[in-house]
């Protein structure tokens, strides 16, 4: 499902913020990447997500080469993928239907499927009852749900998160990997970025650690 080949990451300056990256997700796998700040997670999410663009080595994500996909062809290659960020990124002055309604939208969904989507997602993260709220309404956990609503709201093959519990307390980082973990059940390939060694150890899932941007170790983590 998603392969790196010997891929790197320079940006302008030379500063390499991943460099010999090599590893295979397979279909349906829940993996976390790991790693002290700087090590190169986000950058990793990013280069799957067709964010940024590698500089060398190759990425293959479900048998797409994507090297040789187009800038104008990125928006229906991210069809497939849900991206969950740290800081949430809702628009505050929209309330949480529109916020999650957003992609749907841009991708020419009709109103009436858009409405179905919308509420399918809110009802899964559990704030069907906040449709109409604003974001600035709601707590931080809250706030994450949504970013959660409407990263699967398209019901996307592969769900990236870049620190989805860094601003959550134990209890709520747990109900928020729980979520993760229900749609991992129904098929959905999960990759989380995370700092969080407590999340690690209670979550067994595999781990691919980083260390001043290469991997550093691969392991399977027990519960």
């Amino acid at each position: 499902m998603i392969e790196f080949s010997e891929v790197y990451k320079t940006y302008p300056g030379g500063q390499e913020a991943l460099k010999r990256i090599s590893f295979e997700i397979p279909k349906g796998e829940f993996t976390f990447v790991t790693g002290h700040s700087g090590a190169g997670k986000s950058t990793l999410l990013r280069l799957i997500a067709l964010i940024e663009r590698h500089t060398r080595g190759q990425i293959v994500v479900d048998g797409q080469n994507l090297e040789r996909i187009p800038r104008s062809q990125i928006p229906y290659y991210r069809r497939k993928i849900g991206f969950i960020f740290q800081d949430h990124r809702l628009l505050f002055d929209r309330t949480v239907f529109d916020n999650v309604a957003l992609p749907l939208t841009i991708a020419g969904l009709a109103p009436t499927e858009t409405a179905k989507r919308v509420r399918a997602a809110l009802d899964r993260v559990g704030l069907l009852d906040k449709e109409q709220s604003l974001p600035l309404h709601l707590s931080a956990g809250e706030q994450q749900r949504v970013g959660i609503a409407r990263a699967v709201a398209h019901k996307p093959d592969i769900l990236l998160a870049d620190e989805p519990t860094g601003n959550l307390d134990a209890e709520l980082s747990h109900d928020i990997l729980d979520l993760f973990d229900r749609f991992n059940q129904v098929g959905v390939t999960i990759v989380i970025a995370t700092h969080d060694v407590d999340l690690l150890r209670d979550f067994g899932h595999r781990a691919i650690a980083l260390k001043g941007g290469e991997v550093f170790a691969e392991q399977m983590l027990v519960e």
